[in-house]
């Protein structure tokens, strides 16, 4: 066996010296409590770390965010860490200024959010490799911010169908596949080179935006359904509301760059809020339209009260009328935010689409 000890290193030595080198980029603004683990979380990947170096990109903290950074790099002095300001405090500027200082040949984005697989960097790149993809990813494992019955059913509807559709990096898949976007993204540095960055006027969606760009393009953008990134929800319903108000807000923007129609998902959130205010109407109306529209608005109550108590029984009746909150909140922000951005585009009124930046 000793006598093979010498190949096999050899062997080892030419086997790393072939992996891309990568850049691994990080957005970040007020993260003191995330920064440290998800770096460590890097460092524990299975991927040598003379292969890759990180960028973050911080958005202007007033936290402790930074000290954490110097922290870590002071633990680990042979670690590649390079920080760049991000003064728009906005995820797209922090994607972009970041990309344009990387130099690995792969270009891989984290959310300092999130927990990685130890073999998360590895699949990724074997991936790109082996499916000769241009960006791969792999599916959100919505998890609670906490123990608390309301973070856990925040949880629930996130990951849940009623709630996001058939949004397959959030509900998941069996097979490797093409998909329209994936969580955060690992990409060919050559991507960037062709369509160019992300859409600085994007605060939100610019992952849908750039990932429609690619597919336009004849690139491929596929799914790795067996890798799950354990992903933690917002833990307030304000936060929940923020979110995908924000989502909605920026989606018809996201669409027009894109020259698409609207999807039916997309489509129905704002319907639903069209359909609520109509409501205000039905006194001047017919009756048989009032019993219509009951009997509408009866089915989707149902809808999500059957999801709610199944899930509720299954688990504690007290995250009933949470959830029963969460799927509402979701649904109505996303439509309200929707609505207004369509206002927005279609009266040339950018300013609806200034919001306070937002590094996750």
């Amino acid at each position: 066996m000793g006598f093979f000890q010498p190949l096999i290193r050899i062997l080892n030595i030419y086997f790393v010296s072939q992996l891309p080198y990568l850049s691994i980029i990080i957005p970040a603004r007020n993260e003191e409590k995330y920064i440290y683990s998800v770096l460590e979380s890097v460092k524990a990947q299975n991927y040598p770390s003379e292969h890759y170096e990180i960028i973050i990109a911080d958005g202007c903290s007033d936290d402790q965010t930074r000290r954490r950074i110097d922290d870590f790099m002071r633990d680990h002095p042979g670690m590649r860490i390079i920080v760049v300001e991000n003064e728009q405090k906005i995820v797209p500027f922090a994607l972009n200024k970041s990309i344009k200082k990387a130099v690995g040949n792969v270009i891989v984005r984290l959310d300092a959010h999130s927990v990685y697989p130890t073999d998360y960097l590895s699949r990724l790149v074997n991936g790109l490799k082996e499916h000769n993809a241009d960006n791969i990813g792999g599916v959100f494992n919505t998890l609670p911010h906490d123990e608390s019955h309301l973070s856990i059913s925040i949880a629930f509807a996130m990951s849940h169908p009623l709630g996001v559709g058939d949004s397959l990096h959030r509900i998941g898949g069996t097979k490797v596949r093409e998909v329209d976007s994936v969580p955060y993204g690992c990409f060919k540095k050559e991507v960037f080179d062709r369509i160019g960055l992300f859409d600085e006027e994007l605060v939100r969606n610019q992952d849908d935006e750039f990932n429609g760009r690619m597919k336009k393009a004849g690139m491929k953008v596929l799914m790795l359904p067996d890798l799950k990134i354990d992903y933690y929800a917002r833990e307030s319903l304000v936060k929940l509301f923020r979110m995908f108000y924000q989502y909605g807000l920026f989606k018809p923007l996201a669409v027009s760059k894109l020259r698409q129609i609207p999807s039916f998902r997309q489509l129905v959130p704002p319907g639903l809020v069209v359909y609520l205010f109509a409501g205000f109407i039905l006194p001047f109306l017919r009756a048989e339209v009032s019993i219509i529209y009951g009997i509408l608005l009866g089915i989707y109550l149902l809808m999500i009260f059957g999801v709610a108590l199944n899930y509720s029984i299954k688990s504690s009746l007290k995250r009933f009328p949470l959830v029963v909150s969460a799927f509402i909140i979701m649904h109505f922000s996303y439509g309200l935010g929707y609505l207004k951005g369509l206002w927005g585009l279609l009266s040339g009124n950018k300013k609806v689409f200034q919001i306070s930046g937002t590094s996750r």
